[in-house]
């Protein structure tokens, strides 16, 4: 997953967009004997976009997603995809799906190219098309330097790479990927969230679950919680890491980190004595300051006036939560 990239084209340029979401799920339901695994689950897709999709592990997650690539069937509800059934026209419906599981099988045996070569013919493609096909896959997802190496000796890493590339063998327009960045090094994390902006700019709708929050939040334009087979949220990052309206997080206030120049006993007193202001956490070189009110018109006065109170600033914004931390007290403040 480098650079090569960018010179590959492995998807075709996006076509006009069709009105509508590309997936809806409606009042999904699965039951495995006792155990309700996914329950009234609804929420839809818009074409083009980029979702995360979080949970505990047990949540659901891998149910929900094996539902939508026709791996699975639910006890009630549906899915649609582009406006088919799931489990009325699977086969339409993998025409347009791309599925990347956490685990797949392999062959000790077979290269990568073959193995690639493997799916293209399977996919339909002919001769000539499948290995021009399979070398497009494998520079987008770097993978020529490995075009030899046997399945068995590759990495962690090298085989979700494999298995990232597998799924862009159809060029689907949907693309569902359980933990993709599961044992990828840095550098090999960032060349992946390069890879779906590269994706989601030639139009491609993508479906993503992962444990590594802070990275779906930079990688996706919403993100979808489940806890226990139910939804819990379904919106975008920055509302998460600012307070739910109407919730805990900044409904009632907001917690801002100042720091100044030298020391920093004036911003302290300041605050104590600025109404709406107060002091959170006094530090060497600042303060975090809690005010109350969320509107941004707030802190904008607020930093203004310490400014012309000669304090001397050098770096004031607003505290974030990180989606870790606003994932676990959503899932709290529920249960």
């Amino acid at each position: 997953m480098t650079s090569s990239a960018e010179t590959a084209d492995p998807v075709a340029p996006p076509a006009a967009p069709a009105a509508g979401p590309l997936v809806e799920v409606r009042a999904l339901n699965r039951l495995f004997d006792a155990v309700h695994a996914v329950q009234d689950l609804s929420f839809s897709i818009p074409r083009g976009a980029v979702v995360g999709f979080i949970g505990a592990n047990g949540a659901g997650k891998t149910t929900t997603m094996r539902i939508m690539a026709t791996l699975d069937e639910p006890t009630s509800g549906e899915v649609l995809v582009d406006g088919l059934d799931v489990v009325e026209e699977p086969a339409r419906v993998r025409r347009l799906v791309g599925w990347m599981p956490d685990a797949y099988g392999t062959y000790p045996n077979m290269t990568v190219f073959e193995y690639l070569d493997f799916f293209a013919r399977s996919y339909g493609f002919s001769r000539g098309q499948r290995r021009s096909r399979v070398e497009e896959v494998m520079a987008f997802a770097d993978l020529i330097p490995l075009a030899d190496r046997q399945m068995g000796k590759l990495s962690k890493g090298m085989g979700q790479r494999l298995c990232f590339g597998r799924m862009l063998i159809p060029d689907p327009e949907f693309m569902i990927l359980d933990e993709p960045a599961a044992g990828l090094d840095p550098k090999a994390r960032l060349e992946f969230k390069n890879l779906v902006r590269l994706l989601a700019a030639r139009g491609k709708t993508l479906f993503i679950s992962s444990h590594i929050l802070s990275e779906l939040g930079e990688m996706c334009d919403s993100l979808l919680f489940i806890d226990g087979g139910r939804l819990v949220y379904h919106g975008d990052a920055e509302t998460l890491k600012h307070g739910l309206p109407g919730g805990d997080g900044d409904a009632d206030g907001m917690t801002v980190v100042v720091t100044v120049a030298g020391d920093p006993r004036p911003l302290v007193e300041w605050a104590e004595t600025n109404r709406g202001w107060s002091v959170a956490e006094q530090r060497r070189d600042g303060a975090r300051l809690a005010c109350a009110g969320s509107d941004p018109a707030l802190l904008a006065d607020g930093l203004r006036r310490m400014v012309a109170a000669g304090i001397p600033v050098v770096e004031f914004h607003r505290e974030q939560r990180r989606l870790e931390e606003a994932f676990v007290d959503m899932v709290r403040g529920r249960r």
